[in-house]
């Protein structure tokens, strides 16, 4: 667990307006996704209610910033084509923008061991996948090579972009707008992108409005970048995750805005993502991938930390893979699952 409260901001690449521009950008090209209460989190005079970006075009948010950045390129950089280095998500929604806005040459690297449901969607829609390096750090570092070899335009999944970071922050302009009386929201942290957009326009229409972050114990980047006041832009995996697609290095636009809009960062283990994955699949019955269950793991392990009355959860993703699912859904969790 981790206060973030008393940190020091070190600057501002983007503002509330700038989501609020994006969103006109790219609202008739996203879905406008549901915010959906649960049924069996809910206890006492707490609510959640789950914010379904496993139900965005793509089955994640990524489209979001993905849209608003390549919308707006030049013919130039247009024709050049376009590549990006992902887990999967970023490269799905990179894909799929790239085919609705008529940009021929994609390009996805990946790390070995990435999900098939995720390279499967990526060549669906068109793009060209690439298996490079033996995880996302070691991938980002050889694909960011291979792309700026080839001259193509660098699609930035989350470190210098805030077209981006503004895309991803539409989904605290729904919450808000489809439940005003929400006074929590918690974001899945991973390399900072969609907790920083979220928290930026969150708190210009709420001041009050609490933001929690969460991570898994695999890989605590953003806690340890903003304890040691370093941003960590690579950072190891320790041992074995089912967060692959929230996993690696924090950008430095999180970096530098987190420490003024986050309220709270709770670590989660692996053991209780994966609970609540199952709790999820087979309670709420929603489709989830289980990195997107952290949250979940969060309410049920800390929920006096997360705190709140309405509180919003986000689902980052829907992509789900079905050897995963079929190991954890077999596992036994006690009272947990």
């Amino acid at each position: 667990v981790f206060r973030a409260k008393g940190l020091m901001g070190m600057g501002k690449w983007f503002d509330a307006d700038d989501v609020r521009e994006a969103y006109e950008h790219i609202r008739d090209h996203v879905r406008r996704t549901p915010l959906e209460e649960a049924v069996y989190l809910n206890g006492g005079d707490t609510r959640y209610f789950f914010k379904l970006e496993s139900q965005q075009i793509g089955k994640s948010f990524k489209i979001r910033g993905a849209y608003n950045t390549m919308s707006r390129l030049s013919d130039r950089e247009r024709r050049h084509g376009v590549g990006t280095v992902s887990t999967g998500n970023h490269g799905v929604a990179v894909a799929y923008a790239a085919r609705e806005l008529g940009i021929r040459d994609c390009m996805v690297v990946v790390p070995m061991g990435t999900p098939h449901s995720k390279t499967d969607r990526i060549r669906y829609y068109g793009a060209r996948s690439m298996m490079l390096g033996s995880d996302y750090d070691d991938s980002i570092t050889l694909g960011i090579n291979y792309i700026d070899r080839n001259e193509m335009f660098f699609v930035d999944p989350y470190e210098y972009d805030p077209r981006v970071y503004c895309g991803q922050g539409t989904i605290g302009l729904e919450i808000l707008e489809q439940n005003p009386e929400v006074d929590t929201i918690v974001v899945p942290v991973g390399g900072g992108g969609l907790i920083t957009g979220i928290a930026t326009i969150a708190k210009a229409m709420r001041p009050d409005v609490r933001i929690v972050g969460v991570q898994t114990s695999a890989c605590p980047a953003m806690l340890q970048s903003l304890r040691d006041g370093v941003c960590y832009n690579r950072y190891p995996t320790s041992g074995r995750t089912v967060c692959e697609a929230i996993v690696g290095g924090v950008g430095q636009i999180a970096f530098d805005m987190l420490p003024d809009l986050l309220d709270q960062m709770i670590i989660v283990s692996e053991r209780s993502i994966r609970s609540a994955f199952k709790f999820m699949v087979s309670r709420e019955q929603l489709s989830i991938e289980p990195g997107s269950a952290m949250v979940v793991a969060a309410v049920r392990e800390h929920a006096e930390l997360v705190g709140g009355h309405n509180v919003a959860l986000v689902i980052s993703g829907g992509n789900l893979d079905a050897d995963v699912l079929s190991a954890i859904l077999e596992e036994d969790f006690g009272d947990e699952g």
